[in-house]
């Protein structure tokens, strides 16, 4: 889900958040469940927290990135060194692999796809998981429906032009309200000193007949409120990256779709909101910058359950467990975060974890 500006200054950042740690810190295949091919390092987590690995990595898979849930299922999507465009890895491979992972962490199915994995989201009104693939140009996207009979349960979209709007490729992927989203990554300049951007961020998706019809949901260039002064602003997104839902119980922002501006420092929230009840529903964008980069985010949704993090250097699923806050909101800033929502500030929650993608489940604790 990093794109070409996430690392900028990342040095930096890691050093500012180590800084302030707190506590103690294709066919599908079914296959058994396979030893990884690095071993994780003890993780440390605060105190009233427990980490462990979940799920390794399969044998021969590498790259782990993002991950999604559909029913009581976790899927991980892993790239295993297929380029930002889909150009083969050293060894010549073009295919990443989208698993598919028990409650008891046990591999349940493999599907293999053509390109890089890089957005992968549930669609579970459909009952199908979505994969993104080439974040930075060369986009399309897969279903994949594991209840589907074999040889139906892949299917493939394009998007129907060369080119995208924005100039790039698609990263994230959401369903949002009973529709399905895609972040407009790597975008192109508009202006020759390429620091301009006014194409799509956000792209509203609807996939027939082997196309993924899109139509922009969100501009570069549109126009928000600043959630901490409430003052108007225009954006100038360059970094369209990771999406999230926020739950309604979240003060000031619940209930809309989270768009991460990774290489900006910037958080969007992007919601409908009637003037009265008989006013047609109108965009509200608010946007809300950090001290730092962020990835993905992930919001307690109750007390009790888990925090699944992908390690992106061990390509382990880490399960962290421990007394939740409703509504509590963790991050990917270079290594498992917390994140304020009322100052922006970003602080270190796990420096030993460096999370990529990152799922919260109220039921986990086995």
């Amino acid at each position: 889900m990093t794109s070409r500006l996430a690392l900028v200054g990342a040095a930096a950042v890691a050093a500012a958040l180590a800084a302030t740690v707190v506590g103690t810190a294709g066919a599908a295949t079914t296959t058994p469940a396979a030893k990884s091919a690095s071993k994780p390092a003890p993780i440390s987590v605060p105190a009233g927290y427990h980490a462990k690995v979940f799920a390794a990595a399969p044998k021969g898979l590498s790259g782990a990135d993002d991950i999604a849930q559909l029913g009581d299922d976790i899927f991980v999507g892993y790239q295993n060194g297929v380029g930002t465009m889909g150009e083969p890895s050293p060894s010549g491979n073009k295919n990443s692999t989208v698993v598919e992972f028990n409650q008891r962490g046990k591999v349940v199915a493999e599907w293999s796809v053509v390109g890089k994995v890089d957005g992968l989201g549930a669609d579970p009104t459909r009952r199908r998981v979505v994969a993104t693939v080439n974040e930075d140009g060369n986009s399309s996207l897969y279903t994949i429906t594991p209840q589907a009979r074999p040889g139906h349960q892949v299917a493939h979209y394009g998007y129907g032009v060369k080119t995208l709007p924005h100039g790039g490729g698609t990263d994230a992927v959401l369903e949002h309200d009973g529709r399905l989203y895609t972040s407009a990554s790597n975008p192109s300049p508009t202006t020759p000193n390429g620091t301009v951007f006014q194409g799509p961020a956000l792209y509203r998706l609807n996939l027939a007949g082997g196309t993924a019809k899109w139509t922009s949901a969100l501009a570069d260039n549109g126009h928000a409120v600043n959630l901490l002064t409430g003052k108007a602003e225009t954006l100038n997104l360059s970094d369209p990256d990771s999406l999230e839902n926020v739950p309604f119980y979240v003060p000031g922002v619940g209930g809309s779709m989270l768009l991460d501006s990774q290489g900006d420092s910037e958080l969007i929230f992007v919601d409908t909101v009637k003037a009265n009840r008989h006013a047609r529903p109108t965009q509200r964008v608010r946007v809300l910058h950090l001290n730092a980069q962020v990835d993905d985010t992930a919001f307690a949704i109750g007390d009790e359950g888990a925090i699944f993090a992908v390690d992106g250097n061990t390509n382990a699923i880490v399960e962290i467990t421990g007394n939740f806050g409703r509504g509590q909101d963790f991050t990917s800033a270079n290594s498992l975060s917390r994140l304020n929502l009322t100052t922006g500030k970003v602080t270190a929650f796990a420096p030993g974890i460096a999370s990529k993608g990152l799922l919260f489940e109220p039921f986990a604790g086995r």
